[in-house]
């Protein structure tokens, strides 16, 4: 039977052309489909390694008057205690301008002992880890002691691959090639720039007393604070800051801006992809309507040799799904290299399992368009099929 509907196929196969290729197009797209959607998946199910719920943060600004750095730190210090004074508010610390879920981003080479690697980098305070309750594995969050270094605190993953299984507290390394950093503490890996972003190497600098570029002051407010909370704490930082800008912004909803950022282009692409497997779907239902239309002949022959309408159905269907598993076949070898080569950091567990949801996906989609053609041609009569011919 399979042998018998090969040939069939064969015969026909300048026809059948443009359905495989249909079909083999429609899987390139369905993989590339799937291994997104499993991509962002794990990537939203990856623990963020800190809490932002109940954190604003608050862009503020010095009066230009107060340059000098000792004045800086002794104005900051008295807004910081002012803050700290009102009842709704948990933590308080002073940050870079690169917080959780902000557009901005700095990073800088760091190396040691000739290697060499990117990480995002945070100018912070020694609150900043309480504020955002970040996860200590090892040391503290603490300034550098020694005269002419600066204490940092990285993640699990820049730990990993700078210092590998040696013990990373008190170890020296470089940023940029010059700036002195020394370790004093070790985070758990954080996901500071999205749900949606892979992990990323991550080093804290751990200022004794920020300074006029540290411009925003990040708040662990606890679950009663209000508009009212809110408009209060405004006015205070207004009136410290005087003439410049203040802005209040929380941390949930520059979560999902940042998020959506990341989705609406995806969202995008999926939508001309389900546009397109809509056409697939009509063309394959098309083609073997038409198909059926003009083998009523053969159909009516077969039923009249003895074939009955239950074979008659299984063998449109048997072709359909040949069709496809020819086109299945060519698409699997160019699928197939991307977890092979080791394309992108992923790894192969998700090229496989988009590769396994698209070959299943359209078989359903053949074997969903072919059965009511097949039930057609199942209900030719032979005396019809022959008095039409």
């Amino acid at each position: 039977m399979i042998l018998h509907i090969y040939k069939l196929i064969w015969n026909k196969k300048k026809q059948n052309f443009l359905l495989m290729l249909e079909l083999f197009v429609s899987f390139i797209v369905l993989f590339v489909v799937f291994f997104n959607l499993l991509g962002f998946y794990n990537l939203y199910n990856t623990p963020r390694g800190f809490e932002y719920r109940n954190v604003w943060s608050v862009n503020y600004g010095l009066p230009a008057e107060i340059k000098s750095r000792d004045s800086i730190a002794a104005q900051i210090k008295i807004l910081k205690n002012i803050i700290l004074s009102m009842p709704q508010v948990a933590g308080v610390s002073f940050s870079s301008v690169n917080v959780p879920y902000s557009s901005n981003e700095i990073s800088n080479s760091v190396g040691y002992k000739g290697k060499e690697v990117m990480s995002s980098m945070y100018m912070t305070d020694q609150e900043y880890a309480k504020v955002l309750q970040l996860k200590m594995l090892a040391g503290n969050w603490s300034p550098s002691k020694r005269r002419g270094s600066t204490a940092v605190v990285i993640n699990k993953m820049l730990k990993e691959k700078l210092f590998g299984a040696e013990n990373a507290i008190g170890k020296r390394f470089n940023s940029g090639g010059s700036e002195d950093l020394v370790v004093t503490g070790i985070v758990d890996n954080t996901k500071l720039t999205g749900d949606y972003r892979s992990l990323e190497n991550v080093l804290f600098k751990v200022l004794d007393t920020v300074g006029r570029d540290e411009g925003i002051i990040l708040i662990r407010v606890r679950p009663d604070a209000d508009a009212a909370f809110e408009s209060h704490l405004y006015k205070i930082v207004s009136n410290f800051s005087k003439n410049t800008n203040v802005e209040i912004e929380h941390l949930e909803k520059k979560r999902i801006v940042r998020n959506n950022f990341i989705l609406v282009p995806f969202i995008l692409v999926f939508s001309v992809a389900a546009f397109l497997i809509i056409n697939v779907a009509l063309g394959i239902f098309g083609v073997l309507w038409y198909n059926i239309n003009r083998r009523r002949s053969e159909i009516g022959l077969r039923r009249a040799a003895g074939a009955s309408g239950k074979a008659i159905s299984m063998q449109i269907t048997g072709e359909a799904l040949i069709l496809s598993t020819i086109s299945l076949l060519a698409g699997l070898f160019f699928a197939i290299q991307f977890p092979l080569l080791g394309v992108g950091d992923v790894s192969a567990k998700v090229y496989l399992l988009a590769i396994g949801f698209s070959v299943i996906f359209i078989y359903l989609l053949v074997i969903v368009c072919s059965v009511y053609p097949a039930k057609q041609a199942a209900s030719v009569y032979p005396a019809d099929a022959l008095r039409e011919d």
